[in-house]
């Protein structure tokens, strides 16, 4: 039952996302806009049906997919590596956005590029809780924004904290109904954003819920933090806040 809910909600988060890449590109506030949810719809149901079914109550918050994780294969925090032999996903078309930019090519589950904040997530998960099912029991991975948005003619990513008005306000509240609907669907307990952009959107949607809000440090190999000792540090800070 949870399973066609998330599926039901995530469509319809899908259709008006499609409406606000639209306008984003209208009024020029970016150039070109993807998203994955729609070229990679099903990738994302098969990951749906996989990862919401074995009842973890713990959702794990990403901002937006990178270029080569969710925006290649639409699963949050994805790595080509991950989707095929971690989560066991393979052998799906992804087709293009309606809009392609020549230098953001989709080539879906056979994307080269491993995507390094994913193999660092899905990584540190498999060695707290092993196998794929055991991790689902314990973790659902959403991101809070679906769309990935890019600038000027070499398609610079950009992350939504970067750009702001109206629709992206607008944008990002539809993006903060859609979590909410998630929390209320598995019931969820504890919403961890990684990374403090995450935590922050998680701690405005649940404003006076009963929700525990936590976070840890993103994985992203940007960060200081992620890269310190070697990835250890960032390893432990991740565990930690992990459900037992």
């Amino acid at each position: 039952m949870s399973t066609s809910k998330i599926i039901g909600a995530t469509a319809k988060l899908r259709d008006d996302m499609e409406i606000f890449a639209d306008r984003l590109m209208s009024d020029q506030i970016v150039d070109c806009v993807y998203n994955p949810l729609a070229y990679a719809w099903d990738v994302h149901v098969a990951y749906l049906e996989k990862s919401t079914t074995a009842g973890a109550k713990t959702i794990l918050l990403g901002m937006n997919p990178g270029p080569h994780g969710m925006g290649q294969m639409g699963i949050p925090f994805a790595a080509t590596t991950v989707v095929r032999d971690l989560i066991g996903i393979k052998g799906i078309r992804v087709l293009e956005p309606r809009r392609i930019h020549p230098r953001r090519p989709i080539r879906g589950l056979e994307w080269p590029r491993e995507e390094v904040s994913g193999t660092r997530l899905w990584g540190a998960l498999e060695e707290k809780y092993g196998l794929i099912d055991n991790i689902f029991k314990n973790v659902f991975l959403v991101n809070h924004c679906p769309l990935m948005f890019f600038l000027g003619d070499r398609a610079r990513n950009i992350t939504p904290d970067k750009i702001g008005g109206p629709v992206v306000r607008s944008m990002l509240e539809r993006c903060d109904d859609y979590l909410r609907e998630v929390v209320d669907i598995i019931e969820a307990e504890v919403v961890i954003g990684v990374g403090k952009y995450a935590e922050s959107r998680a701690t405005s949607a649940f404003h006076g819920s009963d929700v525990t809000i936590s976070s840890c440090w993103h994985p992203s190999p940007a960060s200081p933090l992620a890269n310190r000792n070697g990835g250890a540090d960032w390893r432990a800070n991740f565990k930690s806040v992990l459900p037992e």
